[in-house]
């Protein structure tokens, strides 16, 4: 064994985030999209922070859970639709067992272990459970801005209400306030950092171009004390990349073949362009050596990494930085390879630990200017300023002057006013703006952020005439917040 740390420093920033899908729509976009991460991410992913907890480790990894992921999977709605959902699951594997019986012994134990993993740990939601592990130091936990707006296009009193409100959030549900964030969509605009000192912001993310590829350390942002880290797009794209990455083997469960009476997935790969038709039954022994070899490998492009960066700067950080989503719903195998690379790295001399660690290990080096940027296509803002998305660009714009514009003071709390704010705020996330540049369900976006529009300009119409404050304002307001309803501290007056 390598001495610890001997190699350098590894960081891990896991990014968890689903925009608002409880109660609109269940498929093939809606409340679908969160049973299959949840099942296929969340519980395997937490399942692994749990055991390392366990073994007395710290700073695994950093991980980030946006405030409006955490509302979802402490929802009682939502927990009872998971629970509904694993059991279906269960249900369409024995459905399989006739004409595709591995298969079904396959998806059964994988079914049967969600379930119970499910009923004996996440009954009580999810907070319970990311508690203990901030608590045991297991993970450094990011936090972010309400609902995950692209906050370059937001006003700067609407970004610090955002941002405040997400900490606030994170702070109700696991007892502590993150020190560092998950700027949504990596997005940045100079001047920045001041709201995030403002807001009690330590750290926070930004993609590797941002930095013009310097990334050996975290670095200070202007003249504030806020430091920022850049991932690591040499060791990043290894794993994943807009063209390539570990996932694509011929030998992992192909994501996008489905046996469509039972809803399962029998395939592998095989090949970038096999037709479904045409590709091989999944085979799980081929899929366990492919994991182990890549495990390997990319234990040897970190440690390749940090040795070139300690040559050059005379000290070595690596940030690396996924959707935990990847693990496991988009990548079948992704924890596994998630568990093998985070106990192969120290035997191999390379400490691993979380920003947190990286900060108090002296990994920061100061100061830097960074420009308008992001982590999407270009590493602009294109995505969700292009001339693709000009009606939402548009339409975001006039929901922030309405809602500037509107009275939100009075002495006590207004149930109408602060699901005006509620609504305004699903409309601004930058999920549909992305969903739209991407044409992954673009009439589902469009329909979202339209819908969320609508309900704020239906409910600050109320506010302004007066009739807000009537039982007939009080109960849309109260029907509103029954399907849109995470956030249930904000409160309207403190815009």
């Amino acid at each position: 064994m390598t001495g610890q740390g001997s190699e350098g420093t590894f960081c891990l920033v896991l990014h968890s985030h689903l925009p608002w899908l409880a109660h609109h729509g269940a498929w093939p976009v809606g409340e679908e999209w969160l049973y299959q991460a949840w099942a296929h991410s969340y519980l395997p992913v937490v399942d692994l922070l749990r055991r390392f907890a366990d073994e007395g480790r710290e700073d695994v990894l950093t991980l980030g859970v946006t405030p409006v992921l955490a509302a979802q999977l402490d929802d009682p709605y939502c927990l009872r639709g998971l629970h509904d959902w694993l059991g279906n699951w269960q249900l369409r594997a024995h459905g399989a067992a006739r004409g595709l019986p591995d298969l079904a012994a396959r998806e059964h134990r994988a079914s049967r272990w969600a379930l119970e993993e499910f009923e004996t740990r996440w009954r009580h939601g999810f907070s319970p459970l990311l508690r203990s592990l901030v608590d045991s130091r297991v993970v450094e936990l990011l936090g972010g801005p309400a609902a995950h707006p692209f906050q370059p296009l937001l006003d700067e009193r609407l970004r610090a209400f955002a941002l405040r409100t997400g900490l606030d959030d994170t702070q109700r549900r696991i007892g502590t306030r993150p020190e560092g964030i998950w700027a949504p969509e990596c997005a940045y605009a100079p001047g920045m950092e001041a709201g995030y000192a403002a807001a009690g912001v330590r750290r926070f993310v930004v993609d590797g171009p941002s930095l013009r590829g310097q990334t050996w350390a975290g670095r200070t942002v202007g003249d504030s004390d806020v430091v920022c880290f850049g991932r690591d797009l040499e060791v990043s794209y290894r794993v994943w990349s807009p063209k390539v990455g570990y996932p694509g083997d011929p030998a992992y469960r192909d994501f996008h073949t489905y046996d469509h009476p039972s809803g399962l997935k029998p395939s592998r790969v095989t090949g970038v362009h096999v037709d479904p038709r045409d590709k091989k039954p999944y085979d799980p022994d081929l899929a366990a050596a492919a994991v182990r070899r890549h495990a390997e490998d990319f234990v040897d492009v970190v440690v390749a990494r940090l040795r070139s960066l300690r040559e050059r700067h005379g000290r070595a950080l690596v940030v690396a930085a996924y959707d935990t989503e990847l693990y496991g719903h988009w990548w079948h195998e992704g924890p596994a390879w998630l568990e093998a690379v985070l106990r192969a790295l120290p035997e191999a001399g390379v400490r691993v630990t979380t920003l947190r660690g990286a900060v108090e290990a002296g990994h920061v080096a100061g100061p830097v200017e960074i420009p308008p940027s992001s982590w999407g296509a270009g590493k602009d803002w294109h995505t969700w300023h292009g001339p693709q998305v000009s009606d939402i660009v548009h339409g975001n714009a006039e929901v922030q002057r309405e809602l500037l514009e509107l009275d939100l003071s009075g002495p006590v709390r207004d149930p109408v006013a602060d699901q005006a704010v509620r609504e305004a705020l699903l409309s601004l996330s930058s999920d549909w703006a992305f969903m739209v540049t991407k044409d992954s369900a673009a009439d589902y976006a469009r329909y979202r952020a339209k819908v969320h529009a609508d309900r704020f300009a239906e409910l600050a119409a109320l506010c302004r005439t007066g009739r807000g404050s009537t039982g007939r304002g009080h109960e849309r307001a109260a029907e509103l917040r029954r399907v849109d309803g995470p956030f249930g501290h904000l409160d309207a007056r403190s815009l």
